[in-house]
Order: structure tokens, then C-alpha cells, then sequence
């Protein structure tokens, strides 16, 4: 069996080769690079299995290092984990929004390595999965098999990214590096209103698209991106996806009616925070959830939900209570299952 080959970029001496030693000793094989341009160029020449490498180096830092194999298809989806002794949260951020998998901040001991390692390359053999769910996804938005064979080519090339639940995927302001696809799990976009409180714009759930108006219109984003669950993402790249989309009509049309639904739903949503009443609103939004997946219960909490609906957290606990009194729906938890769609859609303002 092929030995799992590691590769660490790292300056610093003792660092790099007591790295090495231990990595060797847990019977990985071990390739070493004392700055980043070597270590791109080792990277290329033997394709390794993941990458450990220091984010303050010479001629090349470890931003740089990521951005150029993540550029270059034979090595884009290779995990990458920093070692960095600066734990800021614009690092950590800085690094994650660029497609690195992990941080191991030094010093570390070895169990933390060995762990690090092991998890990443877990995760790596999982992809598979996660890139069937994805080519599934891509081959419903449009139906030339020159447009799928594209989209195939581009997935294959991407990492799936796993962020945490509460993680933020991009902040409003930031400016969009590509269109995201949701594979598991769930996400919801919000702004912030000047006082602090959350407007909710919208839920995404496996097999949906989200960041595409951004990215049209060539703006930064306007509204915050945040994982409900613990959720795995792939990020098709800006300018892979504008070559697509000018290349294939059909995939452009698809992808237009996906913004102009999401249009179209903001656009309702504005109207009922203008003159529904409070049940009306919260009606229309457990309607707009359980359209998204019939059948399914929807898991929503209080504080999401008030947000959504532009109201109190503590309106929304009440306004429940009577559904649930008068049979409209039943709760339990942040759980709740629609016991009559029907009056929901017909509820006067």
C-alpha cells in the first residue's frame, strides 16, 4: 500500500524536522521546504497527500503558497493545514476564506499534529461523496451535456470546504469569490440593522446556490452568510463560473431564474413586513419553510424565526403558542410541524 506522502513548508529548523520526525515515526513519508516558493515547486513535482505549511516566511508566506496550488488543478483539493503562531481572528478568517482546512497555532504537541492530520485525511476520502451530491446538483441547472461536462471538470477541481455551526461563510461587505453550493447541512443570510438586530434574508439547504447576485452584479456582498449546522460547502470559483456562464446560455438562463426567484422572495417578504400583521407574517414564514421541504419538519429557532419575520423573539414565543392552541401547527423544541398548511395560507391579516 502507497504510503500517505506529507509535505511541510516551514522556516524554522527545528520546527520543520521535529514536525517531520514525528510525522515519519506514525509512518507517514515526509517531504520538506524551507520557504514557500520551494515548497509550491515540491507541491507540483509530487502531488502530496496534505500540506503542512507556516504562514510567516520568506519570499513566499503561506497566503501565498495556498492561493497558488489552490490555482492549479493537479493540486487545488489537497488539504491544507497553517502552522502559524498568530491565532487572530483576521488570520484565521483570512485563511479559511481562502480554502485552508485547518490551524495547528505553535507551539503544538504531537498528539495535536498526529490528530490534525488524521482528521483532514479522513475528511479527504469523504469528498467522493460530497462531489456525487455536487454533480448531482449541477446537473439539474441545465441539460447540454457539454454545460454538465464543464461543471464536472470545475467540481473536481474544488475542495469541500466544512464550516461549523455559528461559523460566518462571508460578512457583508466582503467582496464575493464565487458562488457556493450547499452539499449538507444549512445556511442563512441576514443583514444587520443598526441596532444590532438580524433581518433575515433567506435559508439555504443541500442542493441550493447561494452568493449568485453578488457575484452577477460584480458588488460586494450585501448581507452576511452564516452556517446553521455544522454544513459542508464548494466554492465555485468567480472566474470559473463567469467563463461558464458566458460559454453555456442555458446554464446562464438557469442561473438568472435562480436570482430572480430569490429577488422575487424578498420581494414578498418587504411586502408582508410592510402591512401584514404579526400572525399574518408569521404564517406567510412558516409557509415560505415548509414549501422548501414538504413534508419535513422545519427547525427554526425562535431568534431566526423573529428575525425573519421582522418582530420580537418574544411576539414570535406567544404567536406560537396560539398556532399551536388553535391547531395549526405542533412544536417541540426548536421543531415545528405543520398540522394545517391550508389555514396558514388562508390567514387574514
Amino acid at each position: 500500500m502507497k504510503p500517505t506522502r506529507i509535505l511541510i513548508i516551514e522556516d524554522n529548523t527545528d520546527i520543520r524536522e521535529s514536525t517531520a520526525e514525528i510525522l515519519e515515526l506514525a509512518g507517514y513519508q515526509v517531504a520538506q521546504a524551507d520557504n514557500g516558493k520551494k515548497g509550491v515547486d515540491l507541491a507540483l513535482a509530487e502531488l502530496p497527500d496534505l500540506v503542512l505549511c507556516d504562514i510567516m516566511m520568506p519570499e513566499l508566506d503561506g497566503y501565498g503558497v495556498l492561493y497558488l496550488l489552490s490555482k492549479h488543478p493537479a493540486t487545488a483539493a489537497i488539504p491544507f493545514i497553517f502552522l502559524t503562531a498568530k491565532a487572530e481572528r483576521v488570520d484565521l478568517r483570512k485563511g479559511m476564506e481562502m480554502g485552508a482546512d485547518d490551524y495547528l497555532t505553535k507551539p503544538f504537541d504531537d498528539m495535536e499534529l498526529l490528530n490534525a492530520v488524521e482528521v483532514r485525511l479522513q475528511k479527504k476520502e469523504k469528498q467522493q461523496t460530497f462531489y456525487s451530491q455536487a454533480l448531482e446538483s449541477l446537473g439539474n441547472v441545465t441539460g447540454r451535456a457539454d454545460g454538465v461536462a464543464e461543471l464536472r471538470r470545475m467540481i473536481a477541481e474544488r475542495k469541500v470546504r466544512t464550516v461549523k455551526k455559528k461559523q460566518v461563510i462571508y460578512y457583508e461587505g466582503d467582496h464575493p469569490g464565487g458562488i457556493y453550493l450547499v452539499l449538507s447541512g444549512n445556511v442563512k443570510t441576514y443583514k444587520l440593522n443598526p441596532d444590532g438586530r438580524e433581518l433575515l434574508t433567506n435559508f439555504y439547504g443541500p442542493e441550493e446556490y447561494f452568493g449568485i447576485q453578488s457575484l452577477l452584479l460584480r458588488e460586494e456582498y450585501y448581507e452576511t452568510a452564516e452556517a446553521q449546522e455544522d454544513t459542508s460547502l464548494c466554492l465555485l470559483p468567480k472566474e470559473q463560473v463567469e467563463q461558464v456562464l458566458l460559454k453555456y446560455p442555458d446554464i446562464s438562463r438557469q442561473f438568472i431564474c435562480l436570482l430572480a426567484n430569490n429577488l422575487k422572495e424578498k420581494e414578498e417578504q418587504l411586502m408582508q413586513l410592510a402591512y401584514n400583521s404579526v400572525r399574518k407574517r408569521i404564517a406567510e414564514v412558516l409557509v415560505r419553510l415548509a414549501n422548501r421541504g414538504p413534508g419535513q419538519p422545519i427547525r427554526i429557532s425562535r431568534d431566526d424565526l423573529a428575525a425573519m419575520a421582522g418582530i420580537a423573539t418574544e411576539t414570535v414565543s406567544r404567536t406560537l403558542s396560539d398556532f399551536k392552541d388553535e391547531g395549526l401547527i405542533e412544536k417541540k423544541g426548536s421543531q415545528i410541524d405543520i398540522a394545517d398548511l391550508k389555514r396558514l395560507q388562508r390567514m387574514k391579516n
